[in-house]
This record gives C-alpha cells, structure tokens and sequence, in this order.
C-alpha cells in the first residue's frame, strides 16, 4: 500500500516523475507549471530522487537539454505552459522527429495577447501536428498515474516517441485533492529502466541527426507516423497493466461515461468531464438518456475507439476549449472525420468554450445538452459552431 496526500495537480506529476525514476530534469518556470519543477527540484536536493537538475534560461533550451539526455539513455522530463511551449516548438519538432521519448508535462495554459495566465487549450492543440503524443487527464490523482504510463509508452521500442501530458491550469494545477500515491516497488515492477538500442556513447561512436535527401526522408516521417499509431494500442494495455497493479485504470484512450445506450452525447476533454458527469447523472435521473465520451488520448487519434462511443448516438457535441481560427475547433473536426470515414453520419454542433479561463458551469453543460436533444427531435444541427458564455452586454 502507498501513501494518500492531499496534493495538488502539479505534485502529482511530480510525484509520477519521481515514482517513475527520471534521470535529467531540465525546465524554465512559468505559471501555472512552476511548481512541479519546484517540487521535483526539492526531491533531488533532499535525496528522495536520485537525478540531476539542470536549470535553464529558456524553455527552448530546456528541450534542447532533454534532446540531448535522451540521446545519452537517459529518462528525461521537463514541463512548461503556454508561450514556454511555443517556444519550445522548434526543439519539439527535433526531438519527435529524432524519435526520442521525452515526458513533458503541459499545463494548459491561454496564449497571449490579450496577457492571460488562465486556461484553454489552445496551447497545445496549436502543437498538435509537432509529432508528439498528448494525452489530457481530469484529475490530480489521473495526472500522477498518467505521467508513469508516458514513460512506460514513450519508451516502447514500437513507439519512441515523445509524449506531453495536459492538464488544465488552476483547475487541476493549483487544487487540492485526495491522491493516492503508489509504492516504488509497485511501480518499479511496471516501469522498467530506459534502455535504448541506439544512444551517444564515447566508446561506440555513431552519428545522430544526420542530414537525409528526398530519397529517404518519407520514410523517416512514414516509420515515425507507424510508432505514433501503435501507441494506442499500447496505450490501452499500459492503462490496463496499472490498473491490474494499483486498481485504477481510465478507460484507455477515450474513457465512455453512460454512452452504450445514450441518445445524445457531449466529447470532453480534461478537467470539464468532472462537472460533465454529474450533469449525465442529473439527466439521466430526469429520463434522458445523455452520455459522455472522454476524449483522454488526442494524438495518436483514437479513430476507432472514439467511432464504437458515438456510434449508436441520435446527436453528438463536441467541447473544444480552443479553435482553429477561420474554420472550427479543432476536436470537432477530428470527431467529425472519425465518423466520415466509419461512413456514420451523426448530426452534431461543435460547443466552443472556455476560452481564456472562462468558467464553463454545470447549466452551461445542461443548455448543451438541451442543444443536442433539439438536434435529436429534428434531424440536423441549424448551425454546427456555438459559443458558449460570450457577454456581449458585459
């Protein structure tokens, strides 16, 4: 048995780095990460985590030092927010396409201008095609366990690639909840020691990063595209190892709340999925049949998973907490061309919210879902992108 703390979101990714052994730690604070750098910096000067901290005067060289870790075999985090994340973009670009299994976690945060410390996650849905995995969590308790399973994923020979865990800022980041926090032992017998084929060694001399011609450069981003499909997979067979070892698992990569029979359902991503339940229980309880189906994995896309939720639905919503300006958010689409290419067509409307720290309260949710019973009743959506909580009068 482990430990229960009352702790919040950034100890608990902190606590998964140093349950999952890191070596290399390189990180630049910024608000809202700063304290799990912080926390992890303690564990190392108090001797609780055998690592080495290198501090920084970038974010951008904060990855390029996690690059450079990995390349040696070593396990390597750092964690950043916001304007940190883009800047890290170039770097991020290298190590994914270097197909080194960095753990970055990304507390999502909204991009300036206007100056805002507040969440959405235009973050890092702006970094989505950067050839890392991401994976958004609900709870302090989900963000402890989901950064051991990164290590465990990212370091699969199948996979190699690097993996960002999101979590949304304040909601998560600076609340306190209840947090079991496994054993060492335990999570020693699921995350083994990294131990790469290839890595920077004095005594065997290779070339890492070589410049390649068009003759052979598809095929690099063809294997990288092949071990970024295989993580989900994978990723549903780490979540069910954890949960065999400690008893808690999420559902794998999209995590279905009451949809096998449910008429009309919301797709959720992060902290929002909490209040989301409660309003499907309330629902439910008043004799509509409304489901949920978390969206946890969000790159690799878990097409056919995401399909099998939605499926039997009458409407569907999908909840962005950011946009792809001139057209949609960015989830919706995804969602929208899953079901295109099972060829199910599911009238739904795209709900856009949250943005810049909004708060997104539980009758928003409900008026959502009153939405979708309307689409239910008619048969189409009258327009598919809503903003929801604009004030206009305010």
């Amino acid at each position: 048995m482990g430990k229960r703390e009352f702790i919040n979101g950034n100890n608990a990714v902190a606590y998964g780095v140093k349950l999952a052994r890191a070596e290399i730690v390189a990180a630049y604070p910024i608000t809202p990460q700063t304290k799990i750098v912080e926390q992890i910096s303690e564990f190392i000067s108090n001797g609780e985590m055998n690592a080495e901290f290198i501090k920084v005067e970038s974010e951008h060289t904060a990855m390029s030092a996690c690059y450079a870790a990995s390349c040696t075999g070593a396990r390597t985090f750092t964690a950043t927010s916001s304007q940190g994340l883009l800047y890290m973009f170039e770097m991020m670009q290298f190590t994914s396409g270097q197909r080194r299994p960095v753990v970055m976690a990304n507390v999502n945060r909204a991009i300036s201008p206007p100056w805002t410390i507040w969440l959405d996650h235009q973050d890092s849905i702006s970094t989505r095609d950067a050839g890392w995995i991401q994976i958004y969590v609900e709870s302090a308790q989900e963000a402890l366990d989901t950064t051991i399973q990164c290590f465990k994923v990212a370091e699969n020979k199948e996979v190699l690639t690097p993996v960002m865990i999101c979590l949304d800022a304040f909601v998560l980041s600076h609340t306190e909840e209840l947090v079991d926090i496994p054993e060492q032992a335990e999570i020693d017998r699921f995350l083994p020691p990294f131990e790469p084929d290839y890595k920077v060694d004095v005594n065997r001399p290779l070339t890492i990063a070589a410049g390649t011609a068009p003759n052979l450069y598809m095929e690099f981003r063809f294997t990288q595209q092949q071990g970024m499909l295989k993580a989900i997979n994978l990723w549903k067979k780490a979540d069910e190892e954890f949960g065999r070892l400690v008893g808690r698992s999420y559902g794998g990569v999209v995590e279905n709340y009451k949809c096998s029979d449910a008429d009309v359902i919301l797709v959720t991503m992060g902290s929002l999925s909490s209040t989301a339940k409660d309003v499907v229980d309330s629902l439910r309880e008043q004799g509509t049949r409304a489901g949920l189906a978390k969206l946890r994995l969000y790159r690799p896309f878990p097409e056919k998973e995401i399909f099998d939720a939605l499926k039997s639905a009458k409407a569907i919503g999908v909840v962005d907490r950011s946009l792809s300006f001139g057209f949609e958010g960015s989830v919706f689409s995804d969602v929208k061309a899953a079901l295109y290419n099972n060829n199910c067509c599911i009238p739904g409307v795209n709900f856009i919210v949250g943005l810049g720290g909004r708060d997104v309260t539980a009758d928003d949710l409900k008026k959502m879902y009153d939405k979708l019973q309307y689409i239910q009743k008619n048969g189409k959506a009258e327009q598919t992108v809503e903003f929801i909580g604009l004030r206009w009068s305010e």
